[in-house]
C-alpha cells in the first residue's frame, strides 16, 4: 500500500511529522538544508539523483515532493523517467513501482 500524499506533494506522514514533533523536525530541517549546502551538485542533478534513490529504496512517498523540486529545477518528464529508472539495477524490479507516483506528480504540475 502507497503512503498518502497530501496536495502540496508532502507525505502524510512527513506532515503530521513536522505538526507533532516540532522539535525533531526542526532539528531534521537544519541537518537537511546543512548537507543541501554542502552537496556539490547543480540542483536539478542533485534532485534526479534523489529521485533515484528514492525509487532504489522503494520510498514511494517522497517521490512526488522530489518530483516537483526536480521540475522546477528544469527537469524533463524523460530526465524523471530515467532517473526512476536508474534505479532497476541496484533496486530490482520492484524499483519501478515508483514510477507511477512520479508520473502523476510530473503530470499534476
Amino acid at each position: 500500500m502507497a503512503a498518502q500524499t497530501m496536495p502540496g506533494g508532502v507525505s502524510q506522514a512527513f506532515e503530521v511529522f513536522e505538526t507533532e514533533a516540532t522539535g525533531h523536525a526542526g532539528a531534521w530541517m537544519n541537518a537537511t538544508r546543512a548537507l543541501d549546502e554542502a552537496c556539490a551538485l547543480d540542483p536539478k542533478t542533485k534532485n534526479l539523483a534523489y529521485l533515484a534513490v528514492l525509487a532504489a529504496l522503494r520510498l514511494e512517498s517522497g517521490i512526488p515532493f522530489h518530483v516537483a523540486l526536480a521540475k522546477q529545477c528544469g527537469a524533463t518528464r524523460g530526465e524523471v523517467i530515467s532517473a526512476i529508472l536508474l534505479s532497476l539495477q541496484p533496486g530490482g524490479h520492484d524499483a519501478i513501482a515508483c514510477l507511477p507516483a512520479a508520473l502523476r506528480a510530473y503530470d499534476a504540475g
